[in-house]
């Protein structure tokens, strides 16, 4: 699992690649100017965390 901020819970490989590519993304639209919407690919993001947040939780329930 990587972590990539305490925040956040550890993402998968896959996921870490897919997180990676949508803030590139995100960075490029950026480039293009402040009045970009990005709402989309920040739903992808939020996404993403939350399934590995909630995998995250079911591990940590099953341990008890």
């Amino acid at each position: 699992m990587i972590r990539t901020h305490p925040a956040d819970p550890p993402l998968t490989a896959g996921e870490a690649a897919k997180v990676a590519w949508l803030i590139a993304r995100m960075a490029k639209r950026n480039v293009a100017g402040d009045d970009v919407h990005q709402a989309d690919l920040q739903a992808k993001l939020d996404r993403i965390l939350n399934t590995a947040r909630k995998r995250a939780e079911k591990a940590a329930a099953a341990k008890k």
